[in-house]
């Protein structure tokens, strides 16, 4: 991983106070006939609310996690940061991310070790600089332990969400 990756990661993760970031914004998003979508920095209130937040609640609520892998993840999810790129206007994020956080919520993780980002439809987050993480489609679910990147789940998991996160996550020390 090269230094200019290393810094953007850790600057996701940093603390941002002193910086006004605007959480849960919208613009129209002319690639999708000017719809409003997500953009930049959000939050589970911005995710819970609105349109997407008719999808979030129905696929949390339907979706029910094994729990040998959220037992695998309790010992150490807390070890990681994760940060989740994702389209509002996304069929596979409004599906995914609402049963990642399912999956987060079970396991115990700190809402602080997550960052979640808002796309367009060319994977641009606008005031958020993602360009060196190589997003390609959405969502895409990253795992990061002291700024290097131990896995990602692409789209859609290979297995199941919380058996691949589990996987990721066995690798931090």
């Amino acid at each position: 991983m090269n230094y200019k990756t290393v810094l953007i990661i850790a600057l996701l993760f940093a603390s941002f106070s002193g910086f006004s970031q605007i959480m849960n914004a919208k613009v129209k998003d002319p690639k999708l006939n000017n719809k409003e979508v997500m953009i930049g920095y959000c939050n589970r209130d911005g995710l819970t609310a609105d349109e997407y937040g008719v999808y979030f609640e129905s696929q949390y609520d339907i979706y029910h996690p094994a729990k040998k892998y959220i037992d695998n993840l309790k010992e150490n999810i807390n070890k990681v940061e994760i940060l989740i790129v994702f389209g509002s206007w996304c069929s596979d994020s409004k599906i995914q991310v609402p049963r990642f956080f399912k999956i987060l919520d079970m396991s115990g993780f700190s809402e602080k070790n997550l960052k979640v980002v808002g796309v367009n439809r060319d994977k641009n987050a606008l005031s958020v600089n993602i360009m060196d993480l190589n997003i390609e489609r959405v969502p895409t679910f990253l795992v990061f332990q002291n700024s290097e990147e131990l896995g990602r789940i692409i789209e859609t998991p290979k297995k199941t969400l919380e058996k691949d996160l589990a996987k990721i996550v066995a690798k931090a020390k």
